[in-house]
């Protein structure tokens, strides 16, 4: 039997985040299979203010408790999100399974934090004592921490509106369904007047955290295509010096080449 607490407000359940020591969920893909032992709970799904999409000038704005079902389903949602989400273990699992709960399982396999990640996403995490905004990447503090206090809860995701029309996404795993990642990759292109202005790229299941070397992405910035053609092998040389991968379900070194051949392919799709 599952202990712990239903809120059905946000600030009910900030109340009880606040006065008790509870693991949130809204989903429970993830967590209901590690059968943790003397551990409360609060369930959000019935939390309104967590399950909408909603959009302003700047920002697609998805709740915490919003499903992978339900953002599919979503004229809102960029396409590049859509795409990762899809591709989710089977549908049964997207139907349960939310955006907070994906980043508040700490993993770098997630599928919509990669996303998250090129897109330089952000967070809003709100307590009793107020809100506040944080940048996915630095909401990553490695494998299973994050910048979380015990009394906030994620509330929304904010992905820019615009800017995600042109990219890559590969997830690559030992099966076509119901694959956790072995390497994913995302990479987001945009250019303007002829200079390339966004050539973002981050991957997920390689390491603790989904890695994104944005140093190494401004040296393309203000770029024609022929003159980042004309450094593409310096560049990709940086990349594969700086990548340090962890050993998964396969081999390191398979993990590295996989990562370089993806950047790689992107590059040319875009003409580089």
């Amino acid at each position: 039997m599952v202990n712990g607490y239903i809120a059905t407000s946000l600030q009910e359940a900030l109340e009880i985040r606040a006065s008790h020591d509870v693991v949130p969920y809204a989903g429970g893909t993830d967590l209901m299979v590690e059968n943790r032992q003397g551990v409360e709970y609060l369930f959000l799904n019935k939390v309104s203010e967590l399950k909408k999409i909603t959009a302003d000038d700047e920002y697609v704005r998805i709740g915490a408790a919003v499903t992978f079902t339900e953002a599919l389903a979503n004229a809102n949602v960029p396409q590049l999100m859509k795409e990762a989400v899809s591709r989710i273990a089977a549908p049964a699992i997207r139907n349960a399974g939310t955006f907070g709960g994906n980043l508040g399982n700490g993993s770098a396999k997630a599928d919509s934090v990669l996303i998250e990640f090129v897109s330089d996403a952000k967070l809003r995490l709100v307590s009793k004592k107020g809100e506040r905004m944080v940048d996915v990447d630095k909401f990553y503090l490695g494998r299973k921490k994050l910048d979380l206090g015990s009394d906030e809860l994620i509330a929304e995701v904010l992905l820019p509106k615009k800017g995600l029309e042109q990219y890559s996404y590969e997830k690559v795993g030992g099966r076509n369904a119901l694959a956790i990642s072995r390497v994913s990759f995302a990479g987001v292109f945009a250019a303007e007047n002829g200079r390339i202005t966004n050539a973002a790229a981050a991957f997920g299941a390689v390491a603790d955290t989904v890695l994104r070397y944005k140093d190494i992405e401004t040296t393309l910035i203000g770029k024609t295509i022929d003159e980042a053609k004309a450094m593409k092998e310096d560049y990709l040389k940086a990349y594969a010096e700086r990548m340090v991968l962890t050993r998964g379900r396969v081999s390191a070194e398979y993990r590295k080449n996989v990562c370089m051949n993806l950047l790689r392919d992107f590059l040319t799709k875009f003409g580089i």
